[in-house]
């Protein structure tokens, strides 16, 4: 029981520790931006502003500046909004319901996320709860709102979340899934269970979503450490992992294809050579050490040497098989072999001359 609780404490404290500086974030935003609203603008009870900014902070984690900018600026439309059918239609039951259903369909149009759409309810449910009767429209909400924005936007350009940190937890889970699924192929291609070989092939297809949201990551890095003077010296690496990001996309999508010709050669009862499954093995080995890569900034010639060991074990393949099926899969272990040597920083040529002198022209083996 005392080691459960510990256990648990402990997953507490790391969890804390990965997000005390975005809560930092939102506590100094929220407290600036009540001081403007109430100093500046001149409100006396401005609870819109912290309220926007601390929404504007969640939305925005992540988010490239212009994508912030818009949400922020639709955080302040939707209480004006919210206001202006309040005043039209007034508060009550029904009321509530169709702000509520307007203000969520609206955000939901204009392409918001989870966070957004249930913030735009909320905000609303505010405007009508807190709307007294007969009053007239005042543009203070929308100015608090607009600040409280403007705040966040600020506090996160000159107290940004470390982007490398940032980048670092968006790329490590995609690499490890990467690998994993490799191991699987490997196991697909070893025991030629079809099953397990439509397993691996859904599971390769719902690597997509994560993908587009690691590129998008890496976009919002490079340009939070380009835009915030604090942050400008992270740009370097980021550099790096803008350099694998397009690389790592094909090897995903070379992976996918691997695991489609793994399915379709279970399927159709081929006999896979042993050094086919060892050279994809290779391949989930080559993913792990570009991750350390990435993250150190050091060691990528461990990923080159198993992804030059993958090319090879894969091309000696044909020496023995010359089915078309065993062809696409030892083409699809090289094309990813390939796509993860590019990723450790070598280019076109250089990468292609390592490959050929490590496992030759696939086309010359017959």
């Amino acid at each position: 029981m005392f080691t459960r609780v510990r256990s648990l404490f402990g997953d507490g404290v790391a969890r804390l520790r990965t997000s005390v500086w975005a809560i930092s974030q939102s506590a100094v935003a929220a407290s600036l931006a009540f001081l403007v609203a109430n100093v500046v603008l001149g409100h006396e009870r401005p609870f819109f502003a912290p309220i926007a900014a601390v929404i504007s902070l969640s939305v925005t984690l992540g988010s490239r500046p212009r994508r912030a900018v818009e949400l922020v600026f639709g955080v302040a439309v939707g209480l004006m909004v919210a206001d202006f059918l309040v005043l039209v239609i007034g508060t009550g039951t029904v009321q509530i319901a169709a702000v509520v259903l307007l203000a969520m369909a609206t955000a939901v149009f204009f392409g918001g996320g989870t966070i957004l759409v249930n913030q735009a309810a909320v905000s609303a449910i505010l405007v009508v709860v807190l709307q007294p009767p007969n009053a007239v429209f005042s543009p203070d909400r929308f100015l608090d709102a607009l600040a409280g924005g403007g705040i966040a936007l600020l506090v996160s350009l000159l107290l940004p979340v470390n982007p490398e940190r940032l980048v670092g937890r968006a790329v490590g889970p995609v690499l490890d899934e990467l690998s994993a699924l490799l191991v699987e192929i490997a196991a697909v291609l070893k025991t030629g269970d079809p099953e397990r070989g439509q397993g691996a092939l859904l599971r390769a297809r719902e690597m997509d979503e994560r993908v587009r949201k690691l590129i998008e990551t890496l976009e919002a890095g490079h340009e939070t450490a380009r835009l915030s003077p604090t942050r400008r010296r992270s740009l370097r690496h980021l550099n790096l992992y803008a350099g694998a990001g397009g690389r790592i996309e094909l090897a995903v999508i070379n992976t996918r294809v691997l695991a489609r010709g793994a399915a379709n050669a279970t399927r159709r009862g081929d006999t896979i050579p042993g050094r086919l499954p060892e050279a994809v093995l290779d391949l989930s080995q080559a993913v792990k050490a570009l991750n350390t890569f990435l993250e150190e900034s050091d060691g990528a010639e461990v990923a080159r040497r198993h992804a030059l060991d993958a090319a090879r074990k894969a091309t000696e393949v044909l020496e023995e098989r010359h089915e078309l099926g065993i062809s696409v899969l030892v083409g699809q272990v090289r094309a990813a072999a390939m796509d993860l040597l590019r990723s450790t920083g070598m280019d076109q040529a250089s990468a292609l001359e390592a490959l050929e002198n490590a496992a030759g022209r696939a086309s010359d083996i017959g």
